[in-house]
């Protein structure tokens, strides 16, 4: 049969996603990609260590790095970002760009991390105060305020959950609640941690609930890379990404009844 008539394939161009060994979260992170572009993902190999600070540092190790980065090479991506929060963030300010600066020397490409991205989003709401909400352990969600403070951004209140382990498992009611109990004093926006948690639903939701923009780390590592393409990522009725939800976040009649 001739099938020279559907003209395809497309062209599409491609980000590569350096992800630790237990991610899980590959469809949500599809769910923030316009069509025209691919999501090419590699793992870093496994290491028997819970979520902690040490499998942070263990995930974002240089030679680690450059080894996921030089297998992506051979799908040519325009760019490459490493989907972690807390192993970008082990480091502080001066080793997230560091790691950064090590990807692009194993492939020749720019380079970005969750926790870069998320200065950088950040900066796009012109936030300053946050709230926090992580699923990691008090050790790692203190590395994190740290990351933070070090970059000029005060963490009103937090909440956390003390995982260690199967953070993808967590429902979205749980990823509300802990919202609420962050959002408690003044703060410019919500910073809902690790890419291992799951939250592009809960975005809208709760942005309408709290009345402030609310980011995620996946949200900010595809917003990050897409923005460095020249394209925009795919998020309705999300603030950092829909424009017309920063004028109006009320969601339309036809959702509410979420909880």
């Amino acid at each position: 049969m001739d099938v020279s008539f559907l003209g395809g394939p497309y062209p599409q161009r491609g980000v590569g996603v350096v992800a630790p060994f237990d991610f899980a979260l590959d469809r949500e992170l599809w769910r923030w990609v316009p069509a025209e572009v691919s999501l090419h993902l590699t793992r870093t190999p496994f290491v028997p260590v819970e979520v902690s600070l040490d499998l942070a540092r263990l995930v974002s190790e240089h030679e680690t790095l450059g080894d996921a980065v030089r297998a992506l090479n051979a799908v040519a991506p325009e760019i490459v970002a490493y989907a972690c929060t807390s192993g970008s963030f082990v480091g502080g300010v001066a080793g997230e760009r560091a790691m950064c600066e090590a990807m692009t020397r194993a492939g020749a490409i720019p380079s970005l991390t969750t926790s870069g991205a998320l200065l950088d989003a950040l900066a796009e709401l012109g936030a300053r105060r946050i709230a926090l909400v992580t699923p990691y352990t008090v050790s790692v969600t203190q590395s994190l305020e740290e990351y933070l403070a070090e970059a000029g951004i005060t963490v009103t209140d937090r909440a956390f959950m003390g995982l260690t382990r199967h953070i993808w498992k967590v429902p979205y009611r749980d990823v509300a609640d802990m919202a609420r109990r962050a959002v408690r004093g003044h703060a410019d926006a919500l910073f809902i941690s690790c890419t291992n948690l799951p939250t592009y639903d809960v975005i809208p939701q709760l942005e309408a609930e709290l009345r402030i923009p609310v980011i995620s780390a996946n949200q900010v590592t595809m917003w990050a890379a897409l923005r460095r393409l020249g394209t925009r990522a795919v998020g309705p009725y999300q603030r950092l990404i829909d424009q017309a939800a920063r004028r109006d976040p009320v969601l339309p009649e036809e959702q509410e009844g979420w909880a």
